[in-house]
């Protein structure tokens, strides 16, 4: 067998896991080999489809060099369960096969493989092909990696960093249904800055901003990791609160108020302190209720905070 070149690329990322599935111990072994001629490689081995597919799902291998005949179920069929697992990153097949019919390669192609080997293998070209089937996954990985962060993006508020209704009420639906099913109590909770519009007409939507910021990491600091809080827009900001009392939700909401009220905000050579006001609505003995309509009744409540004087907490009767 001649010896493949191996890249000299001291910037490649090692290992590169490679899971290579054949019931040849001697091929196992040549392959093996192959791959130790390139440092960003490392040969994952398995014998049959039944270890390959238990080593897939535990490390993720990005690609898989498969050997058509196998003594339990073949590559085709391993190359099936590869791409019905659900969950876990692409991988990049090579079918392998001593039968040079072109039907086999049509054949693993049409199954989801990605590419086709004949034996006896020939290391430079299967360094060639794993390396095109790298490019593919990097690529592959990249792309999800933008997708992540553009989902993301599409969850945050983009001035406080907060997350967007939308994401609040993804999570809240799931909460809703364990709160439903286990009895605990879960609170939505909508809050607002009393008199915020003064702050813009007076000293401009960047103190504006600041102030929002300001309010954002108040609640951020002070919500628990079983908890969520995130900006409807404007300056009105949502939180929903789980296994908490019915005493006890006004308490934690007090912290909230009077933190945020003990702060004095610099604008145009004037120190100002501003309030919040929160109106709050649940359900404590795990009776179904939807997302919008506590976001509703908690509105109700803020407006009837907002009647009573502002900078407190109303809280609407649970069920």
């Amino acid at each position: 067998m001649d010896r493949p070149q191996a890249s000299q690329n001291p910037t490649q990322p090692a290992p590169y896991d490679v899971l290579v599935v054949d019931d040849s111990a001697v091929y196992r072994k040549q392959i093996e080999q192959i791959l130790s001629f390139h440092p960003s490689y490392k040969a994952l081995l398995a014998c049959n489809g039944e270890e390959a597919l238990r080593i897939y799902r535990e490390k993720s291998p990005g690609i898989v060099v498969a050997d058509w005949m196998m003594p339990d179920f073949s590559g085709i069929e391993l190359c099936q369960r590869i791409r019905a697992e659900k969950g876990l990153p692409y991988a990049y097949v090579i079918m392998m096969t001593g039968n040079t019919d072109k039907g086999r390669a049509a054949q693993a192609l049409e199954a989801g493989a990605d590419d086709y080997i004949a034996k006896p293998i020939d290391g430079s070209e299967l360094l060639a092909r794993i390396g095109a089937g790298r490019r593919t996954i990097e690529l592959h990985r990249e792309l999800e990696r933008k997708n992540l962060k553009l989902e993301e993006v599409a969850r945050t508020d983009s001035l406080t960093g907060l997350p967007n209704r939308r994401a609040i009420e993804e999570w809240a639906e799931k909460q809703l249904k364990g709160a439903t099913r286990h009895g605990f109590p879960i609170w939505v909770v909508v809050g607002d800055l009393d008199h915020f519009k003064q702050v813009n007409d007076t000293f401009g939507h960047a103190a504006g901003d600041a102030v929002l910021r300001t309010f954002a990491e108040t609640l951020k600091q002070g919500t628990r990791a079983c908890d969520m809080c995130g900006r409807l827009g404007g300056d009105e900001f949502l939180m929903v609160i789980t296994h908490v009392s019915p005493e006890n939700i006004v308490r934690a909401l007090d912290r909230f108020r009077e933190q945020f009220s003990s702060l004095s905000f610099p604008f145009a050579g004037k120190s100002i302190r501003l309030t919040a006001t929160f109106g709050v609505a649940g359900t404590e003995s795990g009776q179904p209720r939807g997302f919008l309509e506590l976001v509703r009744k908690a509105d109700e409540m803020l407006y009837e905070a907002k009647r009573a004087g502002r900078n407190c907490v109303k809280v609407g009767p649970g069920r």
